[in-house]
C-alpha cells in the first residue's frame, strides 16, 4: 500500500510517498524526485521500485521552502522548479535524505538511492556523503562534486542526446570516477526514463536502465 508519511528533518516536518512490497523486501530505496516535486510520476516510480521487490520512500525535498509542490512539465515549471531547487540547496536537501535513509536503516533494511535529473545529482551525494550505493539517472549537475570520493557502489545512467550534459562532461565521470558503472544510451535525451512525458520519454533505454537499475539494487542492497 502507498501512503504519505511523515519525516522530522532538521529543516522543519517533510512529507513522503513510501510503498512497500507485497512479500519480503530486497531493501529498500530512496526515490530522489526531479525539480518538479514528489508528482504523480515520481509516486508511480516509488509504487514500481515496491512492485519489484523494494521499500521505497520518495521525501518531498521543497517542502522546507514550500509544501506540497507538484509542477508539470511546461516552461513556466521548470522556471519555478528551478528556483525551488536554489532556494534550498543541494545541504539541506542531502539533510532531508539522510533522515529518509536512517529511519529505513532502523527498520533493519539495507538502503540505496535512485534519483532523476537534479534528483540523479543528489543520489551521487547520497553515496558520496551519506555511504549509500547510489544510480543516478541524468545527473547533469554532479560535475562540481566529482572530486568526492565514493563510499558504495555507484551507477550512472545518461543520453546520448541530452542537451544538459555534454560528452566530455560524461567522459569526466568516467575519469574521475573509474569505478562507476557508467551507461550512455544512444537514442535517449534528458528524462528519458519519464514515462507521463511523450517529449522525454524513449521506451527501449527506459527499460534497459531499469532493468540495470533493479539488478543493481538487488546485488548491492543483499
Amino acid at each position: 500500500m502507498a501512503r504519505w508519511i511523515d519525516l522530522d528533518t532538521p529543516h522543519g516536518p517533510v512529507s513522503a510517498w513510501r510503498a512497500d512490497p507485497t512479500g519480503p523486501s530486497l531493501g529498500a530505496v530512496l526515490v530522489i524526485q526531479e525539480i518538479f516535486g514528489v508528482n504523480a510520476h515520481i509516486r508511480s516510480v516509488v509504487e514500481r521500485f515496491a512492485g519489484a521487490g523494494f521499500v521505497a520512500i520518495a521525501p518531498a525535498l521543497f517542502d522546507p521552502v514550500e509544501r506540497g509542490v507538484e509542477l508539470r512539465y511546461e516552461q513556466a515549471d521548470f522556471g519555478r522548479g528551478r528556483a525551488l531547487v536554489a532556494a534550498l540547496g543541494f545541504d539541506r536537501a542531502v539533510d532531508i535524505l539522510a533522515v529518509a535513509a536512517g529511519m529505513l536503516q532502523a527498520e533493519g533494511l539495507r538502503v540505496g538511492a535512485v534519483g532523476f535529473c537534479w534528483g540523479g545529482s543528489l543520489a551521487f551525494l547520497c553515496n558520496t556523503r551519506l555511504g549509500l550505493p547510489a544510480v543516478s539517472y541524468y545527473g547533469a549537475r554532479t560535475v562540481p562534486f566529482l572530486d568526492e570520493p565514493t563510499r558504495a557502489p555507484l551507477l550512472l545512467h545518461f543520453g546520448e542526446r541530452d542537451d544538459s550534459i555534454s560528452a566530455a562532461d560524461i567522459a569526466l565521470h568516467r575519469q574521475q570516477q573509474p569505478q562507476a558503472q557508467v551507461f550512455v544510451y544512444p537514442a535517449a535525451g534528458h528524462a528519458f526514463n519519464r514515462d507521463v512525458d511523450s517529449n522525454a520519454h524513449e521506451p527501449a533505454s527506459a527499460a534497459l536502465a531499469w532493468q540495470r537499475t533493479t539488478d543493481f539494487l538487488a546485488e548491492v542492497l543483499q
